[in-house]
């Protein structure tokens, strides 16, 4: 008797289990198949927009640029706690013209995005924490000697 009460119970503890891993997705999905049937020159962005819907992010500089992200993860092994493990990392970017006819198309998946080389040059703006400092406590100053504003009015 003891035997089929452990037996159902292990049975039931068991059911719940899925041995299939649960995969993240995020953004367009299989973006590396969908990007194959764009021809440059013969694309427009309207066409675009039908296959992959809205993009991640557009950047309007010199000429318009679409660019549409898929990432896929992964909870990896027992063994490594449930740490998130990528399964693929893909970048589509794409550059049209001013009459919106694709005239450029990179992708890159997540070996490629590894390899890119990032510019070391840095915002001496951003950089330059002493004049932020500085003008900060100027503004404080100026608010504690006059906390209504009235010098200013006169």
């Amino acid at each position: 008797m003891n035997y089929k009460v452990l037996l159902l119970i292990f049975i039931i503890l068991l059911s719940g289990c899925k041995f299939n891993k649960v995969v993240k997705h995020h953004g367009v999905h299989f973006l590396e198949k969908k990007q194959q049937e764009f021809k440059i020159s013969e694309t427009n962005i309207n066409d675009i927009k039908k296959v992959l819907g809205p993009p991640s992010s557009i950047n309007y500089f010199d000429n318009e640029v679409l660019i549409y992200i898929e990432r896929k993860t992964s909870v990896s092994g027992v063994l490594n706690l449930g740490k998130k493990k990528i399964i693929s990392n893909n970048v589509l970017v794409l550059e049209f013209n001013n009459r919106g006819i694709l005239i450029k198309k990179d992708f890159y998946d997540k070996y490629s995005l590894n390899k890119l080389d990032i510019s070391k040059k840095t915002t001496s703006v951003l950089n330059d924490k002493e004049s932020f400092i500085r003008s900060l406590l100027r503004s404080l100053r100026h608010k504690i000697n006059d906390p209504l504003n009235q010098k200013r009015i006169k």
